[in-house]
């Protein structure tokens, strides 16, 4: 019995995501890989392994740091996505590998560190965590980014736009696909599990060490941006709304309209924790 037995992995979990998500997801800051590379001592040196990569958000930033890095995702467009994005910026240590997180270690050898971005909670933790284990290099740390990146922090300080109506989109999709949030071809009633750190020293790692990149920062958005960032969500994901699709992006767009007639939004990003265990 995994502590995903509610949730059913399938290939359509992000289908069609791939190509809004970088337009709509807000970017890493920067700051975490100048905080990696102080924390973790990184020195250019040693192997990046980066599971449920997407179309290489963290990846790429992180890349310098590292003689090769390793990307794995279970969606071939994010791949594609990320292969693209590496290419327009120049970076030529990264490989994309197509797999599950659930088939690691296949053969892909040690690392010094090893990352989950936003992507922890879709894998049968206990499995992956205990795969992982003995893919990290002595002195190894394993990397847990949460983050919001879809949208920004609630606040009612004075902006150059108006802040995007997150709820009223939420409740938008929801209109559209139910009060049930959707996760591929299954439902999370009650949302995905916590727990991590008992899954984690049930695997046998020391820690964690925790630490935070302030957020706060401005963001201004396009209509296009915000809309991506919708599409760009598992509970969101284009195939989800089938015919519909057309009719739920007017009725979005409408929404956003009223809000802003511009089209024009602004938010700050919210704060980014990172969570260092080691084996």
């Amino acid at each position: 019995m995994t502590d995903r037995a509610a949730f059913q992995w399938d290939e359509t979990l992000y289908a069609g995501s791939a190509r809004y998500y970088a337009t709509g997801r807000m970017p890493y800051p920067g700051e975490i890989a100048e905080l990696l590379r102080t924390e973790l001592s990184l020195d250019g040196r040693g192997r990046l392994l980066d599971v449920g990569c997407g179309p290489g958000s963290l990846t790429l930033p992180l890349a310098p740091l590292f003689d090769s890095v390793v990307g794995v995702d279970a969606d071939p467009d994010m791949l594609r996505q990320a292969a693209r994005a590496a290419e327009r910026a120049g970076i030529e240590n990264v490989r994309w590998h197509h797999l599950r997180a659930e088939e690691l270690p296949a053969g892909l050898g040690t690392f010094r560190v090893v990352t989950f971005a936003q992507s922890f909670h879709w894998f049968d933790r206990p499995q992956v965590a205990a795969a992982v284990r003995p893919m990290l290099a002595s002195g190894g740390a394993w990397v847990h980014v949460g983050a919001t990146t879809h949208r920004g922090a609630p606040g009612d300080d004075p902006l150059p736009y108006p802040r995007p109506p997150h709820d009223e989109v939420e409740a938008l999709v929801a209109r559209y696909l139910g009060p049930v949030r959707r996760a591929g071809r299954s439902l999370l009633p009650d949302g995905t599990p916590g727990g991590e750190e008992e899954v984690m020293r049930s695997a046998g790692y020391r820690g964690p060490r925790r630490f935070e990149v302030a957020g706060g920062v401005l963001r201004e958005r396009a209509e296009d941006e915000v809309v991506a960032g919708v599409f760009s969500l598992s509970y969101a994901a284009p195939h989800l709304f089938a015919e519909r699709r057309p009719e739920f992006e007017r009725d979005l767009r409408a929404l956003l309209r009223a809000v802003s007639p511009t089209g024009r939004f602004a938010e700050r990003t919210r704060a980014v924790e990172l969570v260092v265990w080691q084996p």
